[in-house]
This record gives C-alpha cells, structure tokens and sequence, in this order.
C-alpha cells in the first residue's frame, strides 16, 4: 500500500492492486474492500480496524473481472459538495484544477477524469456522484434507488444514498453498469424517445414544470443532515477529530424539529408521485446538471455555498428515480453539463436515451 503521488492529482487515498485483468476501477472510500480501512475521508476513522469483508458491489467487480486499483478520496464522511478535504488531501480537478473537483465522491471523479481507471465506484445521495462528474467534465450516473446493493457501505442505513460510478463517456457508463450489477443487461433507446426539459434551452424538445422540485431540494436536504447525524453523531459526542464544517453541519441537524422531518416525507411522497406523473407523459426529463458555474478553490471556503449547485440533483435522490450527467460545455468553455431522469428500474434504457441525446447534441455542435 502507498500513498498517491502528486502526479495522480491526489485521486487516491491508497493504491494497491486486486482482481482480475479487465477494466480498471477506484472506489469511493466509504465501500468496504476487506483488508482494508473503510476511513470514508475522516481523520476521527483513519485508525479504525479493517473491513473483515467487501461491499457487494465490490463483490460484483470482481466476479466480473475487474482490477481494482485502489481507494478514492471523499469529502469527509460524504457530507459536502467541494471535495475539499483537509485531512486526506483535496484532489485536484484535471481540467480545471483552480476549480472544486465536486464532492462528496470527490476523488472517484478526478481518478477516471486524470485516466487512472477506466471507472470508478462513487455514492450519491445528494448529488454525490453526478456533482462532481459534472464539475469534472464526466458522465456520472445515479442508479434507481436500491438497484445496487449498499451492504457493506457507510453509512449502513440510508433512504436517499445510491451507489453509482462515473465514466468518460457513456458506453463505459453501461460497461460500469454491468459489472456493479449482474442484473442489468444494456438495452436500446427505442424509436425517437419523448423528452421534456426543465430549465435545459435545448431546441427542439417540449417544456416541462416540476413544482415541486424546490420543496424537494429542502426536503432533501433535511434528510440527509438527520441521516447522516444518526450514522455519525457519536463521533461528535465523542470529540473525534472531523472537520469544523462537519461538525457544525452535524450538530445542527440535532436542532431539527420532528415536524419538520415528517413534512420532508410528505413532500418525497408528493414530489415523487409528480415525477411518475411528468414520466408517463415522456420517456425522460432533461434538466441542467448544475444550478450554476462550480466556484473555485478559493470561492469555496464555506462548504454550504456551493450545496445550491444541486438544485436539479438532490430531488432524485429523495423520489429515488435514476439520472445521470452527461457532460457539456459552459460559457467559458468551464464544467455544465445535462441531467437525463428516467422511470424508476428503466437504468438501462435510461443510458440508451442518454447515449443517443449525446450523440445527437454533437451532431448538431458540428453541423452548427
């Protein structure tokens, strides 16, 4: 085991090499790869003893035939949208670098944007994945809630984390697919699929209203902070080494009203039947990736001014409906991009219609 070099823009937490011979992969520090410290990019974990056995989905790599090559960085305990991460190191966006990489999967993104891996393994639930694929110019996708097992992933409970992955472009996306999940089989997007927008200025394409999509960002948000203050709260309690900014972040969820936390699961279930409704009308919705450029370095420096950037992700991950980011140029030629959500269980045939949007959006760039 060894520490990455600057030349891997700080990716990895360690490296080591475990598998088979065929595509390459880095995964999120908070997925168990047993003999190994699941530290989840938190110096109150780093002395923690090893993980006795893999995640299934690390399980799933290897019965495939991958080749995992080490640990990815986070934001820490996967709570923050920079990847800035004082105690492991921040990685460093490859195309951007005086840009965040994005978080919390922070260093999965810059792994497969640097070309370490072919794939990486990240998790989302706000935003986690498709985020900082976004800020790194990536294809990063959100799988339906529950399709990839989480066993052997921290945090243990969750009702808004998926385990997803990021790709340089989308034919590895369905390849990450396929071995995270033995159950998905690549499918084709169909005849002309109906898309509408929200927000998106794609010409050509019906628009749309979500609602509810702001009360779901908020919902979503009050869910996480409790979720995430019961799976960490005692590290708090314990006066465990962790960030200032998690620790602020943790002891405020403590001060949410149980009314307020019973509202937010009013508004999944309203916000979720909203999407099933939109999506009996068209085969996919089309938002912005981010709700903005993604600041600098030093634009960054509190952790909560970049969570609005997640304004049209962190709603799928409350209704628990699939997305996935597809990169596209910004003015300035910095990180944008396009969110695809499909049918809840339709994953696949959502990276179809996400593959022939791109393909389709290129065509038109150089025709142009």
């Amino acid at each position: 085991m060894e520490r990455q070099a600057d030349a891997d823009h700080g990716a990895l937490t360690e490296r080591f090499s475990l598998g088979g011979s065929g595509l390459t992969v880095a995964v999120k520090d908070c997925i168990d790869i047993a003999g190994h410290v699941t530290a989840c990019g938190s110096a109150a974990l780093r002395g923690r003893a090893p993980a006795a056995r893999n995640a299934d989905v690390v399980d799933s790599l290897l019965a495939a035939g991958c080749r995992i090559i080490g640990k990815a960085a986070m934001h820490e305990l996967a709570f923050g949208m920079t990847g800035v991460n004082a105690a492991f190191g921040t990685p460093v966006n490859p195309r951007w670098p005086d840009r965040i990489p994005g978080g919390s999967s922070s260093g999965s993104a810059v792994a497969v944007a640097a070309g370490l891996c072919d794939f990486a393994v990240g998790t989302d639930t706000g935003g986690s994945v498709r985020q900082p694929a976004a800020c790194c110019g990536l294809w990063g996708i959100k799988p339906s809630f529950g399709r990839i097992s989480r066993r052997g992933a921290t945090p243990a409970e969750s009702s808004l984390d998926c385990i997803g992955a990021f790709a340089r472009d989308g034919g590895m996306l369905v390849r990450a697919m396929e071995a995270m999940d033995p159950g998905f089989a690549p499918a084709t997007p169909g005849a002309a699929p109906v898309l509408l927008q929200l927000d998106a200025g794609l010409p050509g394409i019906a628009t749309a209203e979500l609602p509810g999509l702001d009360a779901a960002f908020a919902a979503g948000m009050t869910l996480i902070a409790i979720e995430t203050e019961a799976a960490f709260g005692h590290l708090l309690d314990a006066g465990a080494a962790i960030g200032p900014d998690i620790a602020a972040r943790l002891a405020a969820a403590r001060e949410i009203p149980a009314g307020k936390i019973a509202a937010a699961e009013r508004i999944r279930a309203a916000f979720t039947a909203e999407v099933d409704a939109l999506l009996e009308r068209c085969d996919a919705i089309v938002t912005p990736a981010l709700a903005g450029i993604p600041p600098t370095l030093a634009g960054a420096r509190d952790p909560q001014s970049v969570l609005g950037l997640t304004r049209y992700q962190r709603p799928f991950n409350l209704s628990g409906h699939p997305a996935i980011v597809l990169p596209r140029p910004g003015p300035g030629g910095l990180p944008a991009g396009l969110q695809i959500i499909g049918r809840k269980g339709d994953d696949a045939r959502l990276c179809a219609i996400a593959i022939r949007l791109a393909e389709s959006l290129q065509t038109q760039t150089e025709t142009a």
